[in-house]
């Protein structure tokens, strides 16, 4: 079943993990994470995706916490609330330029070499901060 939270995403691909899938996790989001990841697609995910007008793969949104480490996230991440998603595309710093061109508020964005890390707090409290991942070594905003 595909749940709809916006036109252009589903609550399943926010959460959807090849790796929960091979290790037999668990990665359904409860109500609150579910409520953090509708805000970050309604506010964040879906303006982007009508602005390029054409798809963002989602390759890691949701990850419960024991997937989380299954990955190597970060204790705190913010996965695990719900509240970001890991946008894959070509070029990451155009998708980043996009998001703070159409004024979007987010909490961070990093960049990374083959995706652009994206949160968002439901709760306002979002810091709108550009940031580089270590392993990006291109241009910079």
């Amino acid at each position: 079943m595909n749940t709809p939270v916006t036109m252009h995403f589903t609550l399943e691909e926010l959460y959807a993990s090849a790796t929960a899938k091979a290790k037999g996790i668990n990665n359904k989001p409860n109500v609150q994470q579910t409520i953090n990841l509708v805000y970050l697609t309604a506010y964040v995910l879906e303006p982007l995706r009508v602005a390029m007008n054409e798809p963002i793969p989602i390759s890691s949104g949701f990850r419960c916490e024991r997937l989380n480490r299954a990955v190597g996230g970060v204790s705190n991440s913010q996965h695990t609330k719900g509240q970001a998603a890991d946008c894959g595309c070509d070029d990451p710093l155009a998708l980043a330029r996009l998001l703070l061109d159409l004024g979007l508020e987010f909490d961070q964005a990093i960049v990374y070499p083959t995706f652009l890390h994206i949160s968002h707090k439901a709760d306002g409290e979002n810091r709108n901060q550009l940031l580089y991942n270590k392993s990006y070594t291109g241009q910079r905003l």
